[in-house]
């Protein structure tokens, strides 16, 4: 399983919210850069950058940044916040982003995204399907930064895409998302015994290494990490195993 860092944009400064909420947020001092470099020194291969602007505005508003964060060598990034047409897509892919994310025009225009997904190929693409469970336990889509709950379970929304056409999903459960309580173990399980084929992406919960070694249990390809990275709450030795990367040790 990768770890991928999670570094989120809000008016360019880097930033972490509770739970989704944008009346929660903590900012951190560092410079997205900054961060950048320190992530590439562990060993990190991916990046995951979100435009917290863009997710709530539906607007990219993070461009410089992120431009001049994809311009830097021995990291790929993918970017996610306000991505809703092919035109940003190919804008980002041009400016060095190695894969766009696209959250809620996934659920709202699916047969679009089918067809972005035909165009620029399911490596550069990942669908993002952020989720609250329901009284019942089942997970239910949210969208707009999420702020609207749809009408739709995360099992529906997958189904309207053919097998074949998606290969990245990430799921983030949004009652985990910087609680540091953990991650929901019971979703990605459920998620991968429905839709094995997929390479599924779970964020929000992470606190240390054993959630890690957890989420890699449970078979998922990929496990996104903000909160805990930006605090050091892992050591480096920990992060290693799930960090191509990484420096062997001495």
């Amino acid at each position: 399983m990768l770890l991928i860092p999670a570094i989120d944009l809000r008016a360019g400064r880097c930033v972490r919210l509770y739970q989704g909420d944008f009346d929660a947020e903590t900012r951190y001092p560092h410079e997205p850069l900054e961060l950048l470099g320190r992530y590439r020194a562990l060993g990190a291969s991916w990046l995951h950058v979100v435009d917290l602007d863009g997710a709530r505005d539906g607007v990219l508003a993070n461009r410089a940044v992120i431009g001049a964060m994809a311009a830097q060598p021995g990291v790929r990034l993918q970017v996610g916040g306000g991505i809703r047409s092919a035109a940003l897509i190919e804008e980002l892919l041009g400016a060095g982003v190695a894969r766009v994310v696209i959250g809620s025009a996934a659920v709202e225009r699916a047969e679009q995204v089918i067809e972005w997904l035909g165009r620029f190929g399911p490596e550069r693409i990942c669908l993002a399907l952020d989720v609250r469970l329901d009284t019942h336990g089942q997970p239910q889509v949210h969208t707009r930064g999420w702020r609207e709950a749809g009408a739709v379970s995360l099992w529906e929304a997958l189904n309207r895409y053919p097998p074949s056409a998606v290969k990245h999903v990430l799921c983030t459960d949004i009652a985990r998302d910087g609680a540091l309580a953990g991650p929901n173990l019971e979703l990605y399980a459920a998620a991968r015994a429905r839709f094995p084929q997929l390479a599924w992406q779970a964020s929000g919960g992470v606190r240390d290494a054993q959630d890690l070694r957890r989420l890699a249990q449970c078979g998922v390809a990929a496990a996104v990490s903000g909160k805990a990275l930006l605090e050091h709450r892992i050591p480096a030795e920990e992060l290693a195993v799930f960090l191509p990367d990484a420096s062997s040790p001495a």
